[in-house]
């Protein structure tokens, strides 16, 4: 496997292990991920280091995704190659939410703000608000916060407070040498203010305390607005994946 291949690679194991399914089947090099139809990324096929035919590949994920009653989603990054997505899109998958994997070196001078909260485990409040914030229906806070109680790895579950009042949460995941940070996400009524910068500074900041040395993050290709928050802070694209969805 080339270096690039193997940077792939390993992004994709951090984002796996920080974000985890709550069941999964790996087949032929293929992470089937299982979440109750919570995200597309923990309810999709992924490609680890894919061997065998993908036709059957395929096949089994449409008898384990059916028999789940969810839908059949395949995520495809540089990892899958070229065949999976152009047999996908001769079968009437359609293809959504391209996303950029980003990454930067964790800045010396990243500082924790003082209205930035970090907690190493989800409070009440904090999976309340988070959840919220990210549009985690009521009927699927059981599984949100199972997911979240399945991080193994050093996290940190971050607010921004103003007088009392959280403006922002996010999350951050700690793996070798790499900090991940994920839903980075402002309430509507906060947004423009830097609420978001304050957030994403403090968390690299927990990172380097976890011993990163550089930071990673998915973004999808059109939020123009956390695009330019990200790219501010050194961020820089690595690789794309996109989804196919059986319609």
């Amino acid at each position: 496997m080339m270096d690039t291949e193997e940077t792939v690679l390993g992004l994709e194991e951090r984002a796996f292990n920080a974000w985890p399914a709550l069941r999964s089947v790996l087949s032929d090099g293929w992470l089937m991920r299982f979440s109750e139809g919570l995200t597309k990324r923990a309810n999709s096929v992924n490609a680890v280091r894919p061997t065998g035919m993908f036709r059957d590949t395929l096949a089994l994920a449409e008898d384990l995704y059916a028999r789940q009653r969810t839908p059949v989603i395949f995520r495809l990054s540089p990892l899958a190659g070229d065949e999976p997505d152009d047999v996908l899109h001769r079968i009437g998958y359609r293809r959504l939410d391209e996303t950029m994997v980003m990454t930067a070196p964790v800045p010396g001078d990243a500082r924790r703000d003082p209205a930035v909260t970090i907690t190493a485990a989800p409070t009440p409040a904090w999976s309340e608000g988070f959840a919220a914030a990210n549009g985690i229906t009521p009927t699927m806070r059981n599984v949100h916060d199972r997911m979240l109680g399945s991080i193994l790895m050093p996290a940190a579950f971050a607010t921004v407070f103003e007088g009392g009042r959280p403006l922002a949460y996010g999350l951050a995941v700690a793996e070798r040498g790499m900090v991940g940070l994920f839903d980075i996400v402002t309430v509507p009524e906060a947004r423009r203010r830097g609420a978001g910068r304050l957030l994403v500074s403090s968390l690299l900041d927990w990172g380097r305390a976890h011993h990163a040395e550089r930071a990673y993050l998915q973004v999808t290709a059109t939020n123009e607005r956390a695009l330019g928050l990200y790219e501010s802070a050194g961020f820089r694209e690595v690789y794309r994946y996109h989804y196919r969805y059986r319609t």
